[in-house]
This record gives structure tokens, C-alpha cells and sequence, in this order.
């Protein structure tokens, strides 16, 4: 039976893998996994396709009626393992990746339906002890998945640099559906005995995600109001706010402390900008101004101020624009401005996922998507092997073939 288990977890691990950056399979992710799902469960998560698909097609490929599949995948959905997302032509499911996924989603939850404690415990193993997951996501070339916003107060002289997807207000305002839920970090750190004081119910979710997030019972739908007063609570106690890199198509918004955040952490430990992309923007300290207070160097939450010498100074090669330094330094010494080049943005999830699964050698998993045929598994590997090429990539990210992929996308046109 143990083995069995393994197979099937195995299996689910290895499925969760294909995605960008993916998981790093060990023995911690099965342990992880064993606590979401059942072995049963896991074997029918392990052909789940990487686009999302209705309740008719995954019951096709599960080989049973449409009501079984939904009462599994509505189960699923609830434990922040597989997305519901409610479309125009009906709800459609796909296996959450870890990462925005059933890492943050399953720690949300506070009926007590999963083990909250044991789950932190494997995370914080998975994610800051191993490292290994963490490192895989630092890897992807280009672009993060994530990236920061700088708070806003600190960009009230540069409003002409200031693009609409540079704030966080605005996606607030243009959002369809908005949830709050438990910050991941902090509450899994607070079963380990190690969380600060910041607030907690800080995960704010937006649009398609946070609908599916609140219909499920993971979230709590909020007003734009309370989600405008929940970001400036954080950043009065000193938080940075981090979101899905994408100019559009808002997911969520994460207020972060660098001593308990994943990926503040893992920043710090691997200095890689996989983790999250930087803003558009960069701190500076006006040394004629500056009166050496220290409140910059205990309040950057990425230890990017140097104060080795007479006066501190930013690290430029770690800065990554949140705005704390300046929000709280007594003589307005420290300040944003633009940076001499802008971090690249995707426009949406769909340019994000294409550009990052080239550079990632995956880009046949997402055409050849079929889980259960062997003929798709036999081309996933021959165009993952083709697009590490040099040349072949080239041409993938080449301007006029990368906006023909996309426009194809977009429609759902797999060609």
C-alpha cells in the first residue's frame, strides 16, 4: 500500500511539476500532498490538464458521470487544491499550482477542515528549510511571477512617471469581486512560534480568483473601501505590497514583512529576482538631509540599505522600490524615483506563462496538454527539448511570432 500511495502522489507531484516554475518533487512535497488530498484523489489530480476545463471534459477523462466529477472537483475547489473559476459558459476547473495556489489557499482556511498546524510545519520544511522549491522559482529567467507595487504615498511627486498598473488603488477600484483572507506567511509562522505582529487577515484577492476564493469559503468578500483602508493599515505597520506580475488581470495583492514572507526570505537567502520583480522604481537617501537614524536600515524589508559607512546608502542591486524607507523616514531624506529602465511586465497571465515556459523548457507542456495520452507526453518532451535551442527560442520571443502565439492564446486556438 505504501507504495501504491507513493505512485499516486508521485504522480500528482510529478503533474504539479510541468507547470511554470512548477514543484520541486521530494519527499516533504508527498507528505505535503498526503495531507491536502487522499491517494484516490491524487491519482485523479495527476491527469488533470493544464488549461481549465469543465466539469463534462474532466469527467470524460476521469471516466465517470458528470455529477461524481463535479462533487469531487467542488470538494477539491474547497481545499484551494484545484481552481473553480465561474465563466460565461459555466464554471471551469484546473489543478492550482503551489505558488498563488494550494500553498496560500490551503492556509487561508479556519474551519479546521485541514491541519493548519502540520501543514506549516511542511511548508516552512518545503519552502525555507530544503530551499529547493524556493531556488526552482528563483531560476525562471524571466518573468517573476510576482512582482512589487511601491506604495503610493511615495510617488505623489513623480505622478507623471506613474503608470495605472503601477498602483495598487487602481486595481483595487477596477476590480469585479475583492476577498480578504489570512496572510500565509504570518500564519504559518505563528503555529511555528516565530510570527510578528503585523496583521494577519492581509491577503487580499481580486476579480475571477477572489469570486472562486469566496463562493469556496477560503475568503471573506470585502468592499473596494475596506480593501483601499486594509492596504493602508499595512503599510502603516510597514508592510510592502507584492501582487501577480501582470499589467492587467489583477489576482492578488500580498502585504509583506521580510521576516516571515516566503519570498522576502528566500530574496534574502538566494538574492535571486525570479522570486519577484522589483517596481518601476528605486529608493535613494539624500546624504546632506540624512541625520543617520537608522530607521531606513530596520525598516527596509530586504536589508537593501548599507550603513557600513558615514551615512547610509541603498544597495541598488537589491532595492526592489516598495517605498517603506521613504514612508517613514523622519527628515524625508529617503525617496523614490524611476528607475533607468522598467522591469518588463507581461500584459496578462497568457504572455506571462508563454514567455516564462519558453525560457523555462516547457512551453510543450501547455500545447500538448492531455495528461492520459502517451503520444502528448512523447511531443511535450520533443518541444520542450526544441525550445532550449537557442535558436528556437529566438524565434519564439521574436516580436511578430510572439504576438501571432499570443493572439492564438488568447482564443484558445492550441495551434
Amino acid at each position: 500500500m505504501g507504495h501504491l500511495q507513493y505512485h499516486s502522489y508521485g504522480r500528482m507531484a510529478e503533474r504539479l511539476g510541468q507547470y511554470v516554475p512548477g514543484a520541486f518533487v521530494s519527499a516533504t512535497l508527498i507528505e505535503i500532498l498526503k495531507q491536502l488530498v487522499s491517494e484516490e484523489e491524487a491519482q485523479l489530480c495527476s491527469v488533470m490538464p493544464l488549461r481549465i476545463v469543465p466539469a463534462e471534459k474532466m469527467a470524460k477523462i476521469w471516466k465517470m458521470s458528470v455529477d461524481e466529477a463535479r462533487e469531487i472537483l467542488d470538494r477539491l475547489a474547497g481545499k484551494g487544491v484545484v481552481y473553480a473559476f465561474a465563466k460565461e459558459d459555466g464554471i471551469k476547473y484546473g489543478l492550482a499550482p503551489p505558488v498563488l495556489g494550494f500553498v496560500e489557499f490551503s492556509l487561508m482556511r479556519t474551519d479546521g477542515k485541514l491541519d493548519a498546524k502540520r501543514l506549516s510545519e511542511l511548508y516552512h520544511q518545503y519552502c525555507q528549510v530544503e530551499g529547493d522549491f524556493v531556488q526552482q522559482h528563483g531560476a525562471v529567467q524571466e518573468p517573476a511571477f510576482t512582482r512589487v507595487y511601491a506604495g503610493e504615498d511615495a510617488l505623489e511627486d513623480m505622478s507623471a512617471e506613474v503608470l495605472p498598473h503601477d498602483r495598487v488603488s487602481v486595481g483595487i477600484d477596477n476590480a469585479t469581486c475583492i476577498t480578504v483572507g489570512l496572510c500565509y506567511c504570518r500564519h504559518k509562522m505563528e503555529h511555528l512560534g516565530q510570527a510578528c505582529s503585523a496583521p494577519q487577515e492581509a491577503c487580499l484577492t481580486f476579480n475571477e480568483v477572489a469570486r472562486y476564493l469566496a463562493d469556496y469559503g477560503i475568503a471573506k468578500e470585502i468592499s473596494k473601501e475596506e480593501a483601499h483602508r486594509i492596504v493602508k493599515e499595512c503599510m502603516d505597520s510597514g508592510l510592502m505590497q507584492i501582487g501577480d506580475n501582470t499589467k492587467s488581470e489583477l489576482a492578488v495583492i500580498c502585504n509583506c514583512c521580510g521576516c516571515c514572507c516566503d519570498l522576502l526570505l528566500g530574496y534574502k537567502k538566494y538574492g535571486s529576482s525570479g522570486l519577484v520583480s522589483p517596481s518601476a522604481f528605486i529608493a535613494e537617501i539624500e546624504p546632506q538631509t540624512c541625520i543617520s537614524c537608522g530607521e531606513c536600515y530596520e525598516r527596509c524589508p530586504v536589508d537593501a540599505i548599507d550603513t557600513s559607512g558615514e551615512k547610509p546608502v541603498v544597495k541598488k542591486d537589491v532595492c526592489l522600490g516598495c517605498g517603506v524607507c521613504a514612508r517613514f523616514c523622519p527628515s524625508s531624506s529617503c525617496f523614490l524615483h524611476l528607475r533607468p529602465e522598467r522591469p518588463y511586465i507581461p500584459e496578462d497571465s497568457i504572455e506571462k506563462i508563454y514567455v516564462s515556459a519558453i525560457h523555462a523548457g516547457k512551453l510543450g507542456n501547455y500545447i500538448f496538454a492531455d495528461q492520459t495520452s502517451r503520444i502528448q507526453a512523447l511531443l511535450r518532451k520533443v518541444v520542450n527539448k526544441a525550445v532550449t535551442l537557442r535558436s528556437v527560442k529566438t524565434v519564439l520571443l521574436s516580436q511578430s511570432v510572439q504576438n501571432t502565439a499570443l493572439r492564438l492564446m488568447r482564443k484558445g486556438d492550441r495551434t
